[in-house]
């Protein structure tokens, strides 16, 4: 009996928690977090004041919380396209598109991507420097290990796996993020001419190329 008890009162607290969360991302997005009050968030979510304090402390960790529920839905894409494409493969340049353009298909279509960019972006001064290293560090963990592999294995010259990490999504999915939005057709050929120039650029710098470049220097 007790246990079931337990049970309940875990599961009503998660429910709470997602409201509290799903509430207050809700109004900060759409009237920033300095103009959004706690009083508002609880009302939104259906619950007391002082439930929200009790789960979440303040109005700045609840920002934390939001920010990061929400790259969770992110991180989900990235171990995804890692699993579908990056686990096994004959070509890596043609793994590589496909990972890139899977992910970019996913965040497009994702409420959880555009509200992840949003909140860092508009409260970037609200968020401190070490949170977003660290939602930073989260977000790249998954290709950093996964290059570092393929250094191991000799597919890549990888020095520095988190740096070629950092070089791959510029070149790549975060130059398409950049871009302006075009209509159809062309916005999908474009997107496709970017990942694919940009995982060659990749490539010829960080490749198998590029090692036995380094060995005729050598020899």
């Amino acid at each position: 009996m007790n246990t079931t008890e337990n049970k309940k009162v875990r599961k009503g607290s998660s429910d709470k928690r997602a409201k509290i969360i799903a509430a207050a991302r809700d109004l900060f997005l759409s009237d920033g977090f300095d103009r959004s009050s706690v009083d508002a968030v609880a009302a939104k979510a259906g619950v007391s004041k002082r439930t929200v304090y009790d789960y979440y402390g303040d109005k700045q960790n609840l920002l934390l919380a939001v920010v990061e529920e929400t790259s969770w839905a992110v991180l989900d894409m990235i171990k995804q396209g890692i699993t579908d494409y990056l686990s096994e493969f004959e070509d890596l340049e043609q793994a590589l598109i496909l990972f890139c353009e899977q992910f970019v298909a996913s965040a497009n279509g994702s409420s959880d991507y555009s509200a992840l960019i949003r909140l860092v972006t508009m409260e970037e001064a609200n968020l401190p420097i070490s949170f977003l290293e660290k939602l930073d560090n989260a977000t790249e963990e998954g290709m950093i290990r996964r290059f570092a592999e393929f250094g191991e294995n000799g597919l890549l010259d990888v020095p520095d796996p988190e740096l070629a990490t950092k070089h791959f999504a510029a070149l790549t999915f975060l130059m398409v993020f950049n871009q302006p939005k075009k209509i159809g057709n062309v916005q999908d050929e474009q997107t496709k001419r970017i990942i694919t120039e940009g995982v060659r650029v990749f490539l010829r710098a960080y490749g198998q190329r590029a090692i036995h470049y380094k060995n005729e220097e050598l020899s």
